[in-house]
């Protein structure tokens, strides 16, 4: 595997591709990268140069005539055809390019598809709609080259950002207060450990992945100890006194969207005109109707007819009733008198429409009576995809953001979404915002002092209010989540970083766009794989409990779209399902009858050890062990 970039992400993917999978990594960086890019620091820092150390000894080893080590160091200023030979792209699996610059990569990945058309690329790009570009153009290169049509996942084109791959933990985080998640097809999972209740696992999920060690340290049996990975029926009921680790699906529990986003037109009638107009206007025609069956008692007139003299004498263009009755003139006079209060009334409505108008493209407030929302501070890269994401969860959002040009604040006002204006270190921000009703508070703009002095504002108004902030500095982030869990004991606190986010889904990339994601269950990993059922012998006509196979790989849902309309990834955000941009449904189904036949059309996923993945997809087993 080639890693190159030139910040903290190219360093955590190393480091994951070599503890996580166990592969062998080439990192290319710039010379003296702590000096041209912002540091580092804290513990990324300290593994960044564990690293460099142990590439630095593996190089040696190498020269010393001994190949064991898996890490080797190449610095180089730029990416040229030059630099990538000599880090091996022309024989490697895998090449991740990570730096900061769209062009670069870019550049960088026209020159490695030409060097070696089979290795498969991950490439880090903000721009959703090129990236979708660079994919069919890098693929269609490598058909061409390698003059096969379909070239599979072994030469395959990835596009990430570490904005899109970041936004579900931190979606997950703000909901359960966790960022151990697996995106498939737009949906989230997560492994949550649960304890025995009377000699049973009380909620198993959607599935048992895991059985966690033993705590009784008299037991017997010693193959026992240790995690069993993936265990059978039978052996999570025979595992009494076990904890185990579940699958299950993060959700959103608190309100829905407000009503008033559905289309109709008395919605639509409700949010051009305010609530205390619409009384008046009401009010007005009442008192109409109400002088048009007086003036017909009075004059026994027909009502229709009534009622055109009343609206007459109320816009004053009807003849004054001289030397008709009392009663007749009294209502003439009611009626003029209720055509002056008419006229503000009008002029109301007028300049409200057009300002309902003038601001239907505006930025929302937060309305009246919300509660349980999630209150997001920043919309630049990383607050807008998390933004979306939320949206998309149909949970309530209100986003604050000091810059009104940044770039979240088209898609709140595109999405509809609540926004307030202004700097959240000023008073009376966060209260604009509903702080004190919120359910979360996610705190994800560039500063990590903005984002601290948010969450202890908004922990000072609400002790009990699940924070997550975003924070570059490691030693900060470890300083303060330590400080506050002492002080908030009860509450949850969750500090992230977007690199150490983002990371594993650019390692599962480079394993192939079959991997989901990895779950770390004590020292073991659990890997997500999306399969294609025809091709594999030990899936292909069995059914869902013949192709189980405890401590190696196990169904756990089967993707119903077909083939033509399958998303090439399910690991990335779904793509949308018409012209509008809504997001088409997920196609997973989850509860699986044991008895189905899998299908070689069929595509699933399941959840595999790394030895049992790679027996599986047919890959050599490295000679090293841990492979």
């Amino acid at each position: 595997m080639v890693v190159c970039g030139d910040d903290g992400l190219a360093h955590r993917l190393a480091a994951e591709l070599r503890g996580v999978y166990g592969e062998q990594v080439t990192l290319v960086v710039p010379p003296s990268v702590t000096t041209a890019r912002p540091p580092v620091v804290g513990r990324a820092r300290a593994a960044s140069a564990a690293l460099l150390d142990r590439m630095v000894s593996a190089a040696v080893s190498r020269a010393n005539g001994n190949p064991g080590g898996n890490e080797r160091l190449v610095e180089a200023p730029e990416i040229t055809e030059a630099v990538l030979a000599d880090a091996g792209v022309d024989r490697a699996a895998a090449l991740a390019l990570v730096y900061d610059d769209d062009e670069t990569n870019i550049r960088a990945a026209l020159t490695a598809r030409r060097i070696n058309p089979r290795l498969r690329l991950v490439l880090r790009l903000y721009n959703r709609r090129l990236g979708q570009h660079i994919e069919e153009l890098l693929d269609q290169a490598a058909a061409l080259a390698t003059g096969i049509d379909d070239i599979g996942a072994d030469a395959s084109t990835t596009v990430l950002s570490d904005a899109d791959t970041a936004a579900p933990a931190l979606a997950a985080t703000a909901l359960a207060g966790t960022s151990k998640v697996v995106q498939t097809d737009g949906l989230l999972l997560r492994a949550v450990e649960r304890q025995p209740w009377r000699g049973r696992i009380a909620d198993p999920g959607l599935a048992t992945l895991a059985l966690l060690s033993p705590t009784d340290s008299d037991s017997e049996s010693s193959d026992e100890q240790g995690p069993q990975l993936l265990p059978d029926d039978a052996a999570v009921q025979a595992a009494a006194g076990r904890g185990a680790v579940v699958l299950e699906q993060v959700s959103y529990s608190g309100p829905s969207l407000p009503a008033g986003r559905a289309g109709g037109v008395l919605p639509a009638f409700a949010s051009l005109f305010s609530r205390r107009l619409r009384w008046s206007l009401a009010g007005l025609v009442g008192c109409v109707l109400a002088l048009a069956v007086a003036l017909t008692v009075v004059t026994d007139e027909h009502p229709l007819y009534a009622t055109y003299e009343t609206l007459l004498d109320l816009f004053a263009i009807n003849e004054p009733a001289l030397h008709q009755s009392l009663g007749r003139q009294i209502l003439q006079l009611l009626s003029g008198l209720l055509g002056l209060l008419l006229l503000p009334v009008l002029l109301a409505a007028v300049l409200e429409a057009l300002g309902t108008f003038r601001s239907a493209s505006a930025l929302r407030k937060p309305p009246r009576g919300l509660g349980g929302h999630v209150v997001l501070l920043g919309l630049g890269k990383i607050g807008t995809r998390v933004l979306t994401r939320l949206h998309e969860l149909s949970i309530p959002v209100v986003c604050v953001e000091a810059d009104p040009e940044a770039r979240g604040v088209a898609t709140a006002r595109r999405l509809r979404v609540p926004v307030i204006l202004g700097d959240v270190t000023q008073e009376g921000v966060l209260e604009s915002a509903k702080i004190h009703r919120a359910s979360a508070l996610l705190a994800v703009t560039s500063s990590d002092t903005t984002n601290l002095e948010a969450v202890l504002y908004g922990r000072s108004v609400r002790p009990d209010l699940r924070v997550v902030l975003r924070l570059y500095d490691d030693d900060f982030a470890t300083a303060v989540y330590r400080t506050l869990r002492a002080a908030h004991p009860n509450a949850s606190t969750r500090s992230r970083s977007v690199t150490h986010l983002a990371a594993p889904s650019f390692a599962g990339a480079m394993m192939g766009r079959q991997i989901l994601g990895a779950i770390p269950v004590e020292r073991h990993v659990l890997l997500f794989a999306a399969v294609d059922v025809g091709g594999h012998p030990q899936l292909e006509g069995k059914t869902v409990a013949e192709a189980f196979r405890p401590g190696a790989w196990r169904v756990l849902a089967l993707d119903t779209t077909t083939p033509d309309e399958r998303q090439p990834d399910l690991a990335l955000p779904p793509s949308p399902g018409n012209d509008d941009g809504d997001v088409r449904p997920s196609g997973l189904v989850w509860d699986l009858h044991e008895g189905y036949v899998l299908r070689a059309e069929d595509r699933v996923v399941l959840a595999a050890t790394r030895r049992g993945l790679a027996e599986l997809l047919g890959r050599r087993n490295r000679e090293r062990a841990g492979a």
